[in-house]
């Protein structure tokens, strides 16, 4: 998978008083292009996929706050 984050840009309304964010940004998640299950998928061994939070490196979706939360104040 490439990227599972999307952008978009909304419409900005003239007569809306706030500043406008210009482009908006989403997170697609990874199951949603996954169709059904291969066989012998690469599983992270038990300490990494307690880390990651899944068995499979396929399905992981980093989550970062910090970034997220920078993004939205810009």
């Amino acid at each position: 998978m490439n990227n599972q984050v999307r952008y978009y840009k909304p419409f900005i309304s003239p007569l809306d008083p706030c500043p406008p964010i210009k482009v908006k940004s989403f997170s697609t998640p990874p199951q949603l292009f996954i169709t059904f299950q291969p066989p012998n998928l690469p599983q992270f061994s038990p300490h990494e996929a307690l880390r990651y939070g899944t068995l499979w490196p396929m399905l992981y979706s980093p989550y970062d706050p910090k970034n997220d939360r920078q993004e939205e104040g810009d």
